[in-house]
């Protein structure tokens, strides 16, 4: 797990204590809705860092084959340069996100045309 510091007014830092999450959507959803910021725009690209605009939690993603609601994406947000992105949240002791979250948001990417939005960037956190 990455560590987070803070940087005191001295120029001191300390590593403040890792934190587990026990619920996905309280400790990490509904905190992302409130600060998409906190979704590394700097790390896509440093000289223009994408910044974000929420368009839908919980995104339907149609089945392909029967054009019903198959699968729900965290969240469709929208950067600057309004290209489409797809947030996957999952906690770091989930398995899922070691064996399937890549697999899961290639599914929601291959699927996104139908969702009439065009290409899809793909983020997994």
């Amino acid at each position: 797990m990455a560590k987070v510091y803070v940087v005191h007014q001295d120029g001191s830092t300390e590593s403040l204590p890792g934190v587990r999450c026990v619920d996905e959507d309280k400790e990490l959803q509904r905190v992302l809705e409130k600060n998409p910021d906190l979704i590394p725009g700097e790390q896509i690209n440093p000289d223009d860092p994408r910044r974000w605009l929420i368009i839908k939690r919980e995104m339907p993603v149609p089945d392909p084959n029967s054009g019903s609601d198959r699968w729900s994406i965290d969240f469709l947000l929208a950067d600057q340069d309004a290209m489409p992105t797809f947030v996957e949240c999952k906690r770091f002791n989930d398995t899922r996100s070691r064996r399937e979250v890549v697999g899961q948001v290639l599914e929601y990417a291959a699927n996104g045309v139908l969702l009439d939005k065009g290409p899809a960037m793909v983020i997994c956190p």
